[in-house]
This record gives structure tokens, sequence and C-alpha cells, in this order.
């Protein structure tokens, strides 16, 4: 692991080994590597040392949520000494868990809490309105360890803006061109063989087409081994590749369609929140009047809309212009958020587009498929792509 991602975990390893130890607070969007990196720590400091507690898995009530994070707990003496009698009960059990368990030498525990923030869910259980803000000044206070993950970036920061000064938010670094090189190294046979030049553009392409999320990378990375033209010593196109992924039937088509409801149901005004990303995915860096008129609602009640999608995420707002954070989102829903699935064609046209705004363009330009796209000749010429019969 080299550049960006190395460094970034050296530095969450460095708030841990501060004295006092900070609490690195990893935020990141669907795909950023979150999960990859508490799963990474968890086999560095070894098993009796820490606890990985993916909360978006069992965070139901808190009385299962205690005995899931009890039962599977590798410290010893910190358990509660009987059953909770209520929702209150079992989360105060749970703060006093995490506040006296021990590692096996007497050291600090460390423990690592994917998505957080989804102990939000308890605060519709009686006596449990401000269960994050309680769990954050328990941390705060802990002799033990923390890292805590969340795709929420938003709502973080409103949490955050007057906790105590041991969370330390860090923000998942996209990969760099040289991470993915070396990610795609053992991905095809016969990559070393290629030119050095073309070995770093093509971790450039991929960069850019996955916006440097891990997820997106492994993805184009799995397809380009499946290329024919590869298998057999060709060059490899990750522009074919990423639209395979984005077919009805493409992997990245169903991890999309996932990031997208599980964001929008965390959120408020379901269809008109949809009505906008439709809007922002033919059009992007639209002001406020701008996506009103289309909308055909007020401005206030735009905003409120657009404060919702904020909120979770989904678009940010520069100059007072909106987008969407995730261009990949995007791009799936210009394609799929429609009344009938997308051709091949349609997919290889938009898909060649996306490319064409998005990855650097080299003196010698590997030739980028475009089956089935319906271009004019001059259309192609721009695009800086080699036609090969």
């Amino acid at each position: 692991m080299t550049g960006a991602a190395a460094g970034f975990e050296r530095r969450v390893h460095d708030a841990l080994e501060a004295s006092p130890s900070r609490i690195p607070v990893v935020l990141g969007g669907c795909g950023t590597g979150r999960t990859w990196l508490l799963q990474h720590l968890y086999s560095r400091v070894g098993s009796d040392r820490v606890q990985y507690i993916a909360v978006e898995r069992c965070a139901t009530t808190p009385e299962r949520f205690l005995h899931a994070v009890t039962a599977a707990s590798p410290f010893a003496g910190a358990r509660p000494a009987a059953e909770p009698g209520n929702a209150r009960q079992a989360f105060e059990a749970l703060i006093a868990f995490f506040d006296a368990a021990r590692a096996p030498d007497g050291g600090p525990a460390l423990f690592l809490l994917d998505e957080v923030l989804e102990l939000r869910t308890f605060e519709s259980f009686p006596g449990l309105r401000h269960v994050i803000r309680e769990l954050v000044d328990a941390m705060a206070a802990s002799p033990n360890q923390f890292v805590l993950t969340t795709r929420y970036v938003a709502r973080t920061h409103r949490l955050l803006r007057d906790a105590p000064a041991r969370f330390e938010v860090m923000h998942v670094p996209p990969l760099e061109a040289g991470d993915i090189v070396e990610q795609l190294a053992p991905v095809f046979d016969g990559y070393e063989r290629m030119a050095t030049d073309d070995r770093d553009y093509l971790g450039r392409a991929v960069q850019a087409l996955a916006a440097g999320r891990p997820v997106y990378v492994k993805a184009i990375g799995d397809a380009l081994a499946q290329q024919a033209g590869v298998r057999q010593g060709g060059m490899p196109d990750p522009v074919a590749a990423l639209a395979t992924l984005l077919a009805p039937d493409g992997s990245l088509t169903a991890w999309c369609r996932f990031c997208y409801e599980l964001r929008l149901h965390r959120a408020r005004g379901y269809g008109a929140l949809k009505a906008i990303l439709d809007i922002l995915a033919e059009e992007e860096s639209l002001t406020l009047t701008e996506i009103s008129q289309r909308l055909h609602r007020t401005p206030g009640s735009t905003k409120d809309y657009l404060s919702w999608l904020e909120d979770v995420d989904l678009v940010v707002a520069r100059q007072k212009r909106y987008s969407y954070t995730d261009p990949v989102l995007r791009l799936w829903n210009r394609l799929h958020c429609r009344s009938a699935e997308p051709t091949q064609a349609e997919i290889a046209r938009a898909v060649q587009l996306y490319a064409l705004s998005r990855v650097p363009l080299r003196d010698t330009v590997p030739a980028l498929a475009y089956a089935g796209v319906e271009a004019t000749p001059e259309e192609r010429k721009s695009w800086g792509i080699i036609e090969i019969d």
C-alpha cells in the first residue's frame, strides 16, 4: 500500500498512539474504504486487544445490541451481571461496558465501531432521546480507545461541532493513481509486461473513472480481468469495463441502487428527493432557483429538499450550485432511474461521454470501447479515441 492510503492509515494509528489517545472519526461515502481500514487495523492490533463492531448489522433494540456486542467480545469481566430491564438500562450497560472493558494485559481496549451513527435508531425508544450525544461524552471520558466510522459526513460535523477535543475528524482520501496501479497488478496476466507509461496511464484512467473510490476501482479491475483481449495479451479497456458493470445485471448497478436507496431512506421527502436527483443527473451545478423551476416547486420547499439531500451526503453545494457527491452514482441514476432499462448502446454512449469528461488524454490514447455508440465521426474524433475495426 502506497500514497494517500498508507498515509491515512498512519494518521489513524498515530491518533491512537498519542498520549492521551485521540478518537479518530473516519468519514467517507459508500465504497470509500472505511470498513477495509477497520478490518486492517483489527488484523494489525490483534484479536485479544480489539473488537470490531458492525453497528449497521446489529443495531436493532438496545437490549439485543448489548447482547450482540458483549457476547462476541474478547474482553472479560465487564459484561453486565444481570439482564437489563428496559431499553434505557441496556444502553447504560453498553456505556459501562465500553468504559470498563480491558485487554488481557490490563491495558486499554480498542473498539472499532463501523457506521456508528446507526445507533441513532435507539432514539425512538423511551428514555433515549440523545443516544449519540451521550455516547460521545462517555467515550471522551473513557480510558479505552475508539475508532468510529460513518458515511454521513454532514451529520457528523454537526454532532461534533461542540464535542471534546479528543475527537479527530478524518476524511478518507481518494485512492491515488499509484495505489490503483498496485491494486491492478495482480488482476490480470501480463500486467507486469506492460510498458511503464501504459501502466501509469491505466492507473490514472481508472482513478478518474472511479473517482478514487476503492469499491469502483476493485470492480473495474475485476472486470478488466474478464476482458477477452486482456487475457490474450491486449491492452485493457477500463471504459468498456465500466460499461459492463453498469449494465442492468452489472455489479455496480446493484451497488449503486443499494447506496441510493439506503441514503434516501435515511432522509425525508423520498419522492421529491428522487426528482431532484434526476434533475441533477441530467445537468449539474444548478442553482436553487434553476432546480425549483425544473421541479415546479417554490424555492422555499426546494431549499428544504436540498438540505435533506445534503444531510445524507447525496449532493453538495459549491458556490450555491448543487452537484452529486458521487459521479458514478450520478451516471447510474441517469441510466437506470427511468421507465425502461437502458440499451447496450445507450450505456456505451453514456459511459463514453462520462469518460470524456474525466479521463485525461495522452499522446497515444489506448483504444477505448464504444461498440454500439451512435456518434458522428466528428464526435468520435473529439473523444481522442482510436477506432479499431
